[in-house]
């Protein structure tokens, strides 16, 4: 019903191919994920929420990944994207999502998603490598390219991102999607092989003579290397952009943004992955009420209570409580449709 006035509001907000534009609506868009805010019969505002698989504390949990999020130029500013949020927020609740992400499009955006509640916990960091910094001894490997969707290659991947503690995932469907969006710029999954078992893949494409590898997950470093040149072989390419999970603060780069939908549960699998720590809170949720009150975490279980315990409390709004959370955990994101 809403989808074709849905895409011309996509096209009158950002800046897409219209490859890309059909490929999202044909793979990405449904009604089911959809939310919109209609002025009489015109759709002025709309986002989709899309579900992700995440490891969080020992466990993989259920989150919402915000996508297309955008509103008609002539309702811009009239507080509509918030209270698409606030909608979005609670049907997330409703359904048991515990966490919403998104990944901002510009900087200011960070602080204006920071108003309801989100806060910036993703980052990355890019790696520049040459070709000739690059080198491998290792004879037995084979290294095959494709973008075509395998099974094996899918399996080897969300194993080693299931490695990873605090990591959005991605389902098989999920992949082809990736996969499709690959395609469009030209690229191709790299896999490397000794004898019958996956041992790395580097998924990557060309742009003006860089190597550009959004996700490099292998056995070794020398592993990882046979790709990397491979890969370079492929498109003749004189450097080479390498995504990874940032190590030391100089090279950490912002990307994306957590909201805790359902604070009482998330406090649950936080406190029963770190039994040592006790805190005791008082939490705010402007946008949702069933996270406002008092929570108590002591050895390894959390508490709520509508009524203050005695005992000093550290006030958090819902936005410091997932910096305080997930800063540490450091967070991943990858592979994403942004």
């Amino acid at each position: 019903m809403f989808k074709q006035q849905i895409k011309e509001l996509w096209g009158l907000c950002f800046n897409d191919s219209e490859a890309f534009t059909e490929l999202y609506f044909t793979h990405r868009y449904n009604n089911e994920v959809n939310i919109c805010i209609q002025s009489g019969e015109m759709v002025i505002s709309a986002m989709q929420t899309l579900p992700y698989p995440m490891t969080f504390c020992n466990n993989t949990i259920p989150t919402a990944y915000v996508s297309g999020a955008c509103t008609h130029p002539d309702y811009q500013g009239r507080g509509v994207m918030r209270e698409l949020l606030s909608q979005a927020f609670g049907r997330m609740q409703s359904q048991g999502v515990l966490l919403s992400t998104l990944i901002p499009a510009t900087d200011y955006l960070f602080d204006y998603y920071k108003k309801s509640g989100y806060a910036a916990v993703f980052d990355y960091m890019v790696e520049t490598l040459l070709p000739e910094d690059l080198s491998y001894g290792k004879k037995d490997l084979k290294i095959a390219s494709s973008a075509e969707f395998q099974e094996d290659v899918y399996a080897y991947l969300a194993a080693k991102m299931e490695e990873r503690s605090c990591c959005i995932q991605h389902t098989a469907a999920d992949f082809k999607v990736v996969l499709a969006d690959l395609t469009l710029s030209g690229g191709e999954v790299f896999v490397a092989t000794s004898g019958k078992s996956i041992c790395g893949i580097a998924v990557a494409y060309s742009k003006e003579q860089t190597l550009q590898v959004n996700e490099l997950l292998t056995d070794s470093n020398e592993v990882e290397q046979a790709l990397l040149l491979a890969a370079c072989e492929r498109w003749n390419c004189r450097k080479l952009s390498v995504i990874r999970p940032y190590k030391q603060e100089a090279n950490r780069r912002r990307l994306g943004m957590v909201r805790i939908i359902d604070a009482k549960r998330v406090l649950q699998l936080y406190a029963a992955a770190n039994p040592q720590v006790e805190m005791n809170m008082e939490l705010t949720d402007s946008l949702l009420a069933a996270n406002n009150g008092y929570f108590y975490i002591n050895n390894g279980k959390c508490m709520k209570s509508e009524e203050r315990l005695p005992g000093s409390h550290e006030r958090l709004s819902i936005e410091a409580l997932a910096l305080k959370i997930f800063l540490p955990l450091k967070p991943y994101m990858s592979l994403m449709l942004n």
